[in-house]
């Protein structure tokens, strides 16, 4: 086997992306072995493209419809012509209207692989996972760096990269960075500090072709303090304040509520993956969710209310997403979890959940056309009051396709004002895992029904398909 393959490099990069932020947590686990070969064969252009088409596709097991772009659930509305979706104009064409003005933010001269972006809450910077190319003659980094760029506008009034900064130490491990939504001086993320004790890097390896995961255990969540800094130093381990990890159980994929006072993550600290809620004002850590199986890749609402996460506790292999209703003190620190609802389900794999701005829906990935071709989907989770102050629910009732190109669509997330997303892709000339961004368009399908609803009305649904969950 050639050193550097492509398979080889993509095994070792955007794979375990998903391991770290949205995967699942051991090798005897059925999902890891159902999501890693999937991306990993999506990835090096293995795709058919037996499952591609425009505007629909037939669901495999979600009680929630699939809709078109113009938000229809009625089979008569759908057209019925197929188009071929392996040409950029093509993809940009059946992604209209919800992505326009598709750009490419990364590239392979600058990044072997980058992905798991994310847009700072002003719009002005991206934090992302990459690993920078080699000088020649040498090889590639082991593991993912943490950088930080500043978002612009080119000569051509493109959005475009610039200034990137590598903010983690040399040699570590890095994963599951996050902005602080109040201190734009303020970045948090995963960190070794240091190289992974483990001898051996994650990823498909050469000579057995084996997968190996990796979840070491000097994995903590740090913050750095930005001030003062020069862009482009160099940040050592004592730049870092470590907020949740000891090095003895892996911790990560954090994320911080809209007012910066709770920080929720991961923990491998009984073995299994789990969620807590720590309230950086007090120092108190509150369990969230402790269920069998690995439940991770936590992410609080846009009013932090809720949390979104995933889960492989079915135990069919296959991973889910659900979310969970927080309660509150009077004083706003987080008691628990007080009800968990599950959005998805069926023989797929749906991973790397992330709310739009406007709480009604969510997007992630997901296998739901086969696990050669992973793409962005949008689900409906919503809360809401009629115009007679009656409260509503809606939960995983509702999906709609978003990415339509060949090769693995995943990590989406989107701007503070909802009005672009951003997301890892293969759709490049290039076939690495880099990071893209476009335009977002909310579909009219996820808007709350405002008019009042009486609590035993039953609602007429679209194809046979099931209804809203209208809850008083």
């Amino acid at each position: 086997m050639p050193k550097d393959t492509e398979a080889d490099a993509f095994g070792k990069g955007l794979i375990y992306t998903c391991a770290l932020h949205h995967g699942t947590h051991c090798t005897m686990n059925r999902s890891i072995m159902l999501l890693a070969p999937a991306l990993l064969a999506a990835c090096v252009g293995t795709s058919t493209g037996s499952v591609r088409e425009v505007v629909s596709i037939q669901s495999t097991g979600s009680a929630a419809p699939v809709v078109a772009h113009g938000g229809s659930t009625n089979s008569a509305d759908v057209p019925s012509t197929r188009v071929s979706l392996d040409s950029p104009t093509d993809w940009a064409a059946a992604e209209a209207p919800i992505l326009t003005n598709a750009v490419q933010l990364t590239f392979g001269r600058d990044w072997v692989r980058a992905g798991e972006n994310y847009i700072d809450p002003w719009g002005k910077r991206v934090l992302f996972q990459g690993v920078p190319q080699p000088e020649a003659g040498k090889a590639p980094g082991d593991h993912y760096a943490m950088v930080l760029a500043d978002l612009v506008t080119d000569a051509e009034g493109k959005p475009a990269l610039a200034n990137s900064w590598i903010i983690s130490p040399k040699g570590s491990a890095n994963t599951c960075g996050w902005f602080d939504p109040k201190d734009p001086n303020r970045i948090i993320f995963a960190t070794t500090l240091v190289a992974p004790t483990a001898s051996n890097s994650p990823g498909y390896q050469r000579g057995t072709g084996r997968y190996r995961w990796s979840f070491p255990p000097e994995m903590r969540i740090v913050s750095l303090d930005l001030t003062g800094r020069t862009k482009g130093s160099e940040i050592v381990p004592a730049d870092l304040k470590t907020l949740v990890g000891d090095g003895s159980a892996y911790v990560a994929e954090g994320d911080l509520s809209a007012d910066g006072r709770h920080l929720i993550y991961c923990s491998l600290a009984t073995g299994q993956g789990d969620l807590y809620s720590l309230d950086l004002q007090t120092g108190e850590t509150t369990p969230l969710v402790r269920e069998p199986g690995y439940d991770g890749g936590p992410f609080f609402s846009p009013d932090s209310s809720r949390i979104c996460f995933r889960s492989d506790r079915t135990g069919d292999g296959h991973l889910q997403l659900y979310v969970g209703d927080l309660g509150r003190t009077d004083d706003g620190r987080i008691l628990g979890v007080q009800r968990v609802h599950q959005l998805t389900m069926g023989d797929t794999v749906n991973w790397g959940p992330f709310w739009h701005p406007t709480s009604t829906a969510m997007a992630y990935a997901t296998s739901e056309l086969g696990h050669q071709n992973y793409e962005v989907f949008l689900i409906d989770s919503a809360r809401w009051t009629t115009e007679t102050g009656m409260p509503m629910l809606r939960d995983g009732t509702t999906r709609v396709r978003v990415t339509h190109a060949a090769g693995a669509d995943v990590l989406p997330a989107f701007s503070a004002d909802g009005r672009r997303m951003i997301w890892t892709s293969k759709r490049g000339p290039e076939n690495t895992s880099q990071v893209w961004l476009a335009d977002f368009a909310m579909p009219a399908v996820f808007e709350p029904v405002r008019a009042s609803v009486a609590p035993t009305a039953t609602q007429p649904s679209n194809a046979g398909t099931g209804s809203p969950n209208h809850s008083p």
